[in-house]
């Protein structure tokens, strides 16, 4: 078998036209069968390429004739197998990742020490220390004796730990290396500028050295990043191999361990099911930061309100249509907004206001440059898998679009965080009602579950504050509740025509302020039912602006971020797990009223 040559390169050099080269490379690499990787940035050029002797030779002939890579020196090995599985060609800010502004090799580097003249430095005991600047899987394989280990996991955590040195070393010589040389070039000129005054990088690094020195000085292997994961100091593969997952070279024992499956996990990054979901819902967490910072609906938007064409308005005019399925808007400010271009046709385009609609057509109300109020977005995700997600909604935040708000809601922010999924909210919880909410991420599972809510299946518990002392630990309510809502999207007590409903309290702590702690089981699904049994039986729940013990009815449906809290959580809810067959119980954990801490706000 024909032996394939390595080579490893890099300078540091202002490129331009970045991604011309970039294509010309991918091109000519490909055409020559050659593999791995070859990263171009502003500030040079990075390379580890495998292939035939005379394509790696055809290729370094290509790259010395761009203008100031005459002088490209490349660290040979060979080997019987292709240790590269494709040919990556890459356009980056660095060649090496550092985010240090300030530090450019092109320009300045410190004092290059040759392999063999640090050899005759160990030689003769001098005093020097050598700081091994590579990450600390890297160091496990080998690295030269009693040598520093500088303790990153990343190369972008130098900065951090040079801080950690001790600061004698600030006056001492010091001799840093890395595998080939590329990362002392910004981690030499580092250290003299964090203060140490005498520092030097080891010249093309420990496969330099090798290559002149051989493991004179080494202990070990040295880790590379291909299949071949350590060369010996012969340069030589040795019998190390690495997890693709976690990148951590692995000994004949760390394979033979029943947590290492070749390219998926290793014994040291192997996770159970429970800690993959804990480790998933951390990067969610921090995902959501950045989605929910600023407000998604803080930033002027235009929002557009369908308006449906119904069967009865059929031949009617634009106006006559928008007045009676809209009635709460006047007709003249309906003439004035289709004056000003603010209804529209299914095509975005104005609509005028003596247009003839027919049944089933769609328009849209316009209303442009709108910021949304503001909300509590401290959503917590309490449990993620492959089919449901379920979250600790927090309030007054709003689940799905209505009114004032749009942007700022559950669905939204939900939706921009599992892209391209597109989660379904299973059941709904009122904007100012905390708690515990299943999520579907796919429509198939939204489909098993939400038939459980209709079907009565669903087990759900709420602690609800209440104003009042009930005389009882245990009682219900059996009040049927109106179909139709109210002013305020309140629902009242109906003993005519209202519908059938139950709720089971129990009394789970009395306070000293006259309030008490319920539990709260609702057996049916009506509107606002445990709020509406709860002001029929004249406990109203604290913080309720819309059920007031004497009923008179409050300002707004949607509390503001400043209004103290309803105190109503959705705290248990349990059903059928379709994907893992098997009834499953979330609990969101109780917010601070429910400890007993002290609540303001309207009785």
């Amino acid at each position: 078998m024909e032996s394939i040559v390595n080579i490893a390169a890099y300078k540091f050099l202002p490129l331009s036209n970045l991604k011309l080269r970039r294509a010309r490379l991918l091109s000519l690499c490909r055409e020559w069968s050659l593999k791995g990787t070859i990263l171009l940035s502003p500030e040079g050029i990075n390379l580890f390429v495998a292939g035939t002797e005379d394509k790696i030779d055809r290729l370094l002939a290509e790259l010395r004739s761009w203008p100031g890579l005459a002088d490209l020196e490349a660290k040979f090995s060979r080997t019987r197998h292709q240790p590269f599985r494709r040919m990556l060609v890459k356009i980056k800010r660095e060649i090496i990742a550092f985010g240090v502004e300030g530090i450019d090799p092109a320009k300045y580097t410190s004092p290059k020490l040759p392999p063999a003249e640090l050899k005759r430095w160990l030689d003769e005991g001098r005093p020097v220390t050598l700081l091994d600047t590579r990450n600390d899987f890297e160091v496990k394989v080998g690295t030269f004796r009693n040598a520093l280990p500088i303790g990153i996991k990343h190369f972008r955590e130098f900065p951090e730990a040079v801080k950690r040195l001790p600061a004698e070393l600030k006056e001492q010589p010091i001799v840093t290396f890395c595998t080939g040389g590329i990362r002392c070039e910004k981690a030499a000129p580092y250290m003299e500028r964090a203060g140490f005054k005498h520092v030097y990088q080891l010249e093309g690094g420990i496969l330099k050295y090798f290559e002149e020195c051989g493991g004179a000085h080494y202990e070990g292997e040295c880790f590379v990043f291909d299949h071949r994961t350590a060369l010996d100091p012969h340069l030589q593969e040795t019998q190390w191999t690495y997890c693709f997952n976690c990148l951590t070279p692995l000994t004949a024992a760390d394979r033979a361990h029943q947590h290492y499956v070749p390219e998926r996990s290793c014994p040291y990054c192997y996770r159970t099911p429970k800690e993959q979901m804990r480790a998933t819902i951390a990067q969610r967490h921090e995902a959501l930061k950045q989605i929910v910072s600023p407000l998604p609906g803080s930033q002027p938007h235009d929002r557009f309100k369908p308006v449906n064409v119904p069967e009865e308005c059929d031949g009617a005019t634009l106006l006559e249509t928008l007045c009676r399925v809209v009635r709460h808007i006047p007709a003249e400010v309906w003439k004035e907004k289709c004056a000003q271009g603010l209804v529209l046709d299914r095509e975005h385009r104005p609509a005028a206001a003596d247009r003839i609609v027919r049944a089933g057509e769609r328009y849209l109300h316009k209303f442009p440059g709108t910021i949304e109020p503001d909300v509590n977005m401290q959503i917590e995700i309490v449990h993620e898998d492959e089919a449901i997600v379920v979250v600790n909604k927090s309030a007054p935040l709003p689940v799905h679009a209505a009114g004032r708000f749009y942007r700022n809601t559950l669905y939204y922010v939900l939706e921009a965080l599992y892209r391209p999924q597109k989660p379904r909210p299973c059941h709904r919880l009122d904007a100012n009602t905390t708690g515990v909410l299943v999520v579907a991420r796919t429509r198939h599972f939204a489909s098993l579950i939400q038939p459980q809510f209709a079907r009565g299946e669903v087990d759900k518990v709420y602690l609800a504050r209440v104003q009042g002392r009930p005389e009882e630990d245990e009682f219900s309510c059996e009040a049927p509740i109106s179909a139709q809502p109210g002013h305020l999207g309140a629902r009242t007590i109906d003993e005519d025509a209202g519908l059938a409903a139950r709720t089971l309290f129990r009394v789970l702590d009395r306070f000293d302020d006259g309030t008490t702690l319920l539990e709260a089981r609702p057996l049916t699904g009506r509107t606002n039912q445990i709020r509406a049994h709860l002001w029929h039986l004249g406990m109203p729940i604290v913080g309720d602006q819309t059920y007031l013990l004497d009923n008179e009815l409050g300002e707004s449906q949607t509390l503001t971020v400043d209004d103290p809290p309803l105190c109503l959580h959705a705290w248990k809810i349990g059903f059928w797990h379709p994907a893992r067959k098997q009834a499953m119980t979330f609990t969101a954990a109780p917010p601070g009223w429910a400890r007993g801490e002290a609540v303001g706000g309207r009785l």
